[in-house]
């Protein structure tokens, strides 16, 4: 298990990978009571099925992502949607923090490559989610700044012309096929890491290297455990 060369840059998606994106638990928590329990697993489970079909059409701000995603499912589930409710959950979405033991494996990777982020979230956000990772990164990329979101090809594209490299030059990690992965091995990404968080099923054909503890990130790339 690992790389057997050094690449350029480790590039990764952010929301959910690193970040711990409760945007299930926030929704519980600003609908409150006026989410049924009947109907509240399968408001959340379409609400991220909405989620990712937003982001394949044409680059709107995350806000509205967030808010069109809400919509579309309180209409599926027979709920009345507030707008007011919508912003609110955008809006906490910068407080969130990393998954345990993210921070420390990120600054030990950091001492044998650079570190790179390509997330969904526009730029406000992305800027205080990689502050709260406490951790060094070279550059930041974020949907506003792309015009698009992953799973777009696009997206990669201009990760490519912006670092300056060739899919071969890059590792990518993500905990998600859906969104990163998938993609990835389409562009020619052949070096790729999945941390499974438990929430996609594992698509190993994409041909990537699967950990479930992120510590076992930096092994990969010939570092010792501490």
């Amino acid at each position: 298990m690992g790389f057997d060369v050094k690449p350029k840059f480790v590039t990764f998606d952010m929301n959910g990978t690193l970040i711990n994106f409760s945007i299930n638990a926030t929704m519980r928590e600003v609908l409150g009571d006026r989410l049924p329990a009947e109907v509240a697993d399968e408001y959340l489970r379409i609400c991220k099925a909405y989620r990712i079909d937003e982001c394949t059409g044409a680059y709107q701000p995350f806000h509205q992502v967030v808010a069109r995603s809400m919509e579309r499912a309180s209409r599926t589930v027979g709920l009345e949607y507030r707008e007011d409710e919508a912003r609110a959950v955008y809006e906490r979405i910068p407080t969130w923090g990393p998954h345990p033991g993210v921070t420390e494996a990120l600054n030990r990777l950091a001492e044998a490559v650079p570190l790179v982020i390509i997330t969904n979230s526009d730029t406000a956000h992305a800027v205080r989610l990689a502050e709260n990772l406490k951790a060094p990164f070279e550059v930041v990329i974020s949907a506003e700044e792309m015009g698009v979101y992953k799973p777009r090809l696009r997206a990669f594209e201009y990760m490519f012309d912006k670092l300056g490299v060739t899919p071969d030059e890059l590792v990518h990690v993500s905990a998600s096929p859906m969104y990163d992965l998938r993609s990835a091995a389409i562009m020619g990404i052949e070096n790729k890491v999945y941390v499974d968080r438990g929430w996609e099923y594992d698509e190993h054909w994409l041909g990537y290297e699967r950990i479930t503890d992120i510590a076992d990130l930096p092994v990969l790339f010939g570092l010792p455990r501490p």
